[in-house]
């Protein structure tokens, strides 16, 4: 397949290139050339006002359900979505039924996903069907293709089992990824414990909840020597922390979830099921502490924590409605939209090269002769998000109906070519 980018702004800050307006010609998945006024007659053009390419963004932390609960998301809906929002690679949860905690699971996602619009990576389960009790078999996922190792959505509980784990992972330079959230203190609690929790007459889940997870690993980190990563940090004592232990040299990393970014607590004043999340929306001084260390650059990539849920999931009462929210489509225009001033550079290095960094995984080049891994954006388009722009099988989201900014145009993922309408 030919395809041609006319006049586009190329944003790869580790090259010549960045910040030049040129067009790009890709045949065959492969970029052929790199100039201006080029020509080919047999391409689909890809042309307009403002366009931006940079290397194809990656998700570190999302659900497509499958295998077990397809009719939420399945691998094909899953990579739809990924790329109809921008995604060149994600990395999905191990928590399907049966759980990814073995080689031929690993090996069951890899092989329904190649040679698609988004390359789907499999973290592998960190303890056996995901029960927390005992080691999974680790390197033996890692070898078949597995690109890191959490629980995912169910938090490593017991300290001992989690300093198991990380010093396993040392053998192979691995990172364990955490969710932090201690269900001891948290078990009953529907959101964050506060005013609005106070307010609304409903249990709370306490910010100590993720700090002291998060204080704990970090113990065990510092006492391994080993790879960690927290996702969906979302407390400024948490955000502080994760500062002091990168400063005191621990092998720490963590990323937070659009939603984190953008909403607080005050808004379940309506009782909306697609704000229950977790760990839950914070309080508004959260919020502007996670604002600022994405902005200082202790935040080092964006999680979109896609979640898919069925209509069933969540038309209930708050008390009985699941966690979560889909998050691929919307991630790019929530950002722009409620952290106007993150640079464009900065915000595409958190999507592009740190959580590849993160994983050990190579870079795409943006020049001559390399395989084409590309996001189309326009990052000033104003835009409102509705069900018509959601690839997934779910529309769990509570963004439908937000006017959202920057606008994600087409990707290219080797020879596949995804365009949005």
């Amino acid at each position: 397949m030919h395809i041609l980018l006319k006049n586009v702004k190329i944003i790869a800050p580790s090259s010549p290139l960045h910040g030049q307006q040129k067009d790009i010609s890709i045949q065959n998945g492969i970029i052929q050339q790199v100039g201006n006024n080029l020509e080919d007659a047999r391409a689909t053009v890809i042309s307009g006002d403002n366009l931006h390419v940079s290397a194809g963004w990656m998700d570190v932390f999302a659900h497509f359900c499958d295998p077990g609960q397809e009719h939420k998301e399945d691998l094909q809906s899953g990579i739809k979505a990924a790329a109809t929002g921008g995604y060149t690679t994600v990395m999905v949860v191990p928590n399907t039924q049966p759980a990814l905690h073995t080689k031929p699971q690993i090996e069951y996602v890899l092989s329904r996903s190649r040679h698609s619009a988004a390359t789907v990576l499999p973290i592998g389960a960190a303890t056996k069907n995901l029960e927390g009790t005992g080691l999974a078999e680790m390197y033996e996922m890692q070898q078949a293709g597995a690109v890191a190792f959490s629980d995912g959505l169910k938090p490593l509980q017991s300290p001992g089992l989690m300093l198991k784990a990380l010093q396993y992972i040392k053998a192979f330079d691995g990172t364990l990824i955490q969710l932090p959230d201690d269900q001891s203190i948290s078990a009953h609690g529907l959101m964050h414990e506060g005013i609005y929790s106070t307010q609304l007459g409903m249990p709370g889940k306490p910010a100590l909840a993720e700090e002291l997870i998060i204080q704990r690993d970090l113990e065990l980190a510092k006492y391994t020597d080993s790879r960690i990563h927290f996702t969906g940090i979302s407390t400024r004592k948490s955000v502080e922390m994760i500062a002091a232990a990168k400063a005191a040299g621990i092998k720490v990393t963590c990323s937070v979830t659009p939603y984190h970014l953008s909403l607080t607590d005050a808004q379940l004043i309506n009782y909306d099921t697609h704000l229950k999340v977790n760990p839950p929306l914070r309080s508004a001084d959260d919020v502007k502490a996670l604002q600022e260390a994405v902005l200082h650059g202790t935040i080092d990539c964006i999680a979109t924590h896609h979640t898919p849920q069925d209509w069933d999931a969540k038309q209930v009462e708050f008390e009985y409605a699941k966690n979560g929210m889909i998050g691929l489509e919307s991630a790019f225009g929530v950002i722009r939209q409620y952290l106007p001033q993150l640079p464009l550079e900065q915000l595409i290095n958190m999507l592009t090269i740190h959580p590849r960094k993160i994983f050990g995984l190579p870079q795409p080049a943006l020049q001559e002769g390399a395989a084409a891994n590309l996001t189309i954006f326009d990052p000033e388009a104003s835009w409102q998000f509705t069900k018509a722009h959601i690839a997934s099988r779910s529309k769990n989201s509570a963004y439908i109906g937000e006017q959202l900014k920057g606008k994600v145009h087409a990707t290219v993922n080797g020879p596949v070519f995804h365009l949005n309408n």
